[in-house]
């Protein structure tokens, strides 16, 4: 693409569609380049990843993507933001009888989808098949937000006797006592002998299917 007429795409809005098609395929590239080298292009590095001559047009295209929140500038030099990592979100696709997703060209960050509270989240594998009927698995990892407080129902990272698991909080109420289950007929509900402590609750699974 000549150097002029990317210089009219980026300062024109009557070209947005254009604009954000290209700007995406660009984006994607630099992807590519950070996802083998661990970093961004240089701005020598961008002129031939995006086949131009001009570094002010390379410039215009860094500038675009710091301003739409791509890239952001760190002690001078460009870094990545979440938005950078973030996968377009084309609509909705039914279950049912399939129709054909209708694409909004939205984006979304899986991190800020699934985790409301980052300071307070950490995560961890599952291990074990005593929540199998509730869709988690071994192998499995779950979003956990720091809490010493549950609803019951909730699956929590729970202390039982100095033993800790994920299992399902509920309360006996002839007992007025507070227990856990699982989600898995073979287990016998888990009653404290000495003491029951929440240290979090599951937010969210996450699984690869292939």
């Amino acid at each position: 693409m000549q150097t002029k007429q990317l210089l009219n795409e980026l300062s024109n809005p009557k070209l947005s569609k254009l604009v954000t098609k290209n700007m995406e395929q660009r984006l994607n590239k630099l992807k590519v380049f950070y996802k083998k080298n661990r970093r961004l292009p240089t701005y020598q590095e961008m002129l031939s990843i995006f086949g131009l001559s001009s570094k002010n047009a390379v410039f215009r295209i860094v500038s675009k993507f710091v301003e739409e929140g791509f890239l952001q500038k760190r002690l001078g030099k460009l870094a990545p933001t979440s938005r950078f990592f973030s996968l377009p979100l084309l609509g909705l696709v039914k279950a049912g009888f399939p129709i054909l997703a209708e694409e909004d060209k939205k984006y979304l960050t899986l991190d800020e989808y699934l985790i409301e509270d980052p300071i307070s989240s950490f995560l961890l594998t599952v291990s074990g098949d005593s929540l199998i009927e509730l869709g988690i698995f071994e192998g499995d990892i779950v979003i956990i937000e720091r809490r010493d407080t549950a609803a019951t129902g909730a699956i929590i990272l729970a202390e039982i006797d100095r033993q800790w698991t994920l299992k399902i909080l509920r309360k006996d109420h002839i007992r007025q006592k507070m227990y856990l289950e699982s989600a898995n007929a073979k287990y016998p509900p888990f009653y404290p002998k000495e003491e029951l402590k929440i240290h979090g609750i599951v937010k969210a699974v996450v699984r690869k299917v292939s």
